[in-house]
């Protein structure tokens, strides 16, 4: 009887993580949420932000929050790209880090617009003043 187990993989671009006796992994795409277990068919996906979940052999549940990546199963292994994860046994834990990520994350995005808006006030102000300037100048002469 063939083993029922298969290998995860995690790599971010900071760490990466590796677990040789995983049983089941449960994650979501873009159609909704898929389980995965030992010698699962070769599958690509592309995960959503949230949190995913995987159990190794004797273990409990392990809880992976991460923002989004690829899923790639084949050769009975499991590997996970993504730019970062956070990893904990604990659901309660790791949801809010992924709570305090997401609204940092937010934050910095609504600064980014506010900074890209007053810039984009700049340079339409200079080009109002660049053309009143030339009109100005027409009628003087």
């Amino acid at each position: 009887m063939p083993d029922k187990t298969f290998t995860l993989q995690l790599y971010s671009a900071t760490e990466q993580q590796s677990f040789d006796s995983a049983i089941s992994f449960v994650g979501e795409d873009a159609s909704g949420s898929f389980g995965i277990q030992a010698y699962h068919g070769r599958m690509i996906t592309s995960l959503v932000f949230g949190l995913s979940r995987f159990r190794v052999e004797g273990g409990d549940w392990q809880y992976l929050a991460l923002p989004g990546g690829v899923l790639y199963f084949h050769d009975n292994r499991l590997q996970i790209f993504t730019r970062r994860f956070l990893l904990d046994e604990d659901y309660e834990r790791v949801a809010e880090r992924l709570r305090q990520q997401l609204l940092a994350e937010e934050e910095a995005l609504r600064e980014m617009k506010e900074s890209m808006r007053k810039m984009e006030e700049s340079v339409l102000r200079k080009l109002w003043e660049a053309e009143h300037r030339d009109s100005s100048a027409s009628r003087l002469q």
